[in-house]
Order: structure tokens, then C-alpha cells, then sequence
């Protein structure tokens, strides 16, 4: 079977104490925003672009987050290797109900636990709580968790 590599990038907006997370596959599905870099296309710009598609929301890159890598297999045609970069991003401007419904099912608001114990994805909620750390570093210093 034949592989191919597949580069993409994404990004955590975070707005006060509210992290922002779009739905997949009629709701069953919460992830992070992401997609394809394009050709000429730094991934921070990538992130910031598929954020704005994916949410309606518009947010400005303020640090790096951990990426994550993984492999799939396509309707049984190829084995996919994917690459992530993801990006926190700060809230700038938009409103979630201009979220792109044919890519994505919905985005909303969550509380920092909330969005993480809704996440489906383990590696994407590794990298919320790393984006945690960083936004809320005394909150780890004090050992409060989750």
C-alpha cells in the first residue's frame, strides 16, 4: 500500500478563560481546527487561516504548541502519515456562528476542563494542556490539575 505524507496545521484560540473547539461528524467528534498547509504558506499562517474557515473566529499566534504525527489508512487506498503543527492562538475578532458547516459541524466556547474531557483525540488533549501551561502556569505550580 502505498504512502503519503500529509502536512497540516492548526491552533487553541483561547478568549479569557474559554478555549474554542470545533465539531465533527454531527457532533459525535470535538478536535481542534486544522487543515492542509498551502503551497507559500507558513504553518502560523495556515493555523490562523483554518481557525478563521473552521470557527468563524479570528485569532493572532502567540506561541508554539507540541504537533502530533499519526497514520491512517484512506477508504483503503493509502496509508496516510499526517504531521500537525499547532499553534495557541489569542482571540482577535469573529463570532462562532459563522462557523464553515460544510467542513465542520459546529464550534463553540468551553471551559478549559470542559473542552479538554470533550476532546476524542488523547494527542489533542495533550496539547491543550501543554497550551495550559502556558497560559495558566501558576496553575501547575500550585498542583491543581485537570
Amino acid at each position: 500500500m502505498k504512502t503519503v505524507h500529509h502536512r497540516s496545521a492548526g491552533g487553541l484560540v483561547v478568549r479569557g478563560s474559554s478555549i474554542l473547539l470545533i465539531s465533527t461528524q454531527g457532533g459525535r467528534r470535538w478536535q481542534l481546527p486544522k487543515g492542509h498547509i498551502e503551497e507559500g504558506e507558513t504553518p502560523e499562517e495556515t493555523a490562523v487561516r483554518e481557525v478563521r474557515e473552521e470557527t468563524g473566529v479570528t485569532g493572532r499566534v502567540v506561541a508554539p504548541l507540541p504537533g502530533v504525527e499519526y497514520w491512517f489508512v484512506e477508504k483503503g487506498v493509502h496509508r496516510v502519515h499526517k504531521q500537525v503543527d499547532y499553534f495557541l492562538l489569542t482571540y482577535v475578532s469573529g463570532d462562532t456562528a459563522d462557523f464553515d458547516s460544510r467542513e465542520v459541524s459546529g464550534a463553540e466556547w468551553f471551559s478549559w476542563d470542559e473542552g479538554i474531557s470533550r476532546l476524542s483525540f488523547e494527542n489533542e488533549r495533550r496539547v491543550v494542556q501543554e497550551a495550559r501551561a502556558i497560559v495558566q502556569p501558576d496553575r501547575q505550580a500550585s498542583g491543581q490539575t485537570g
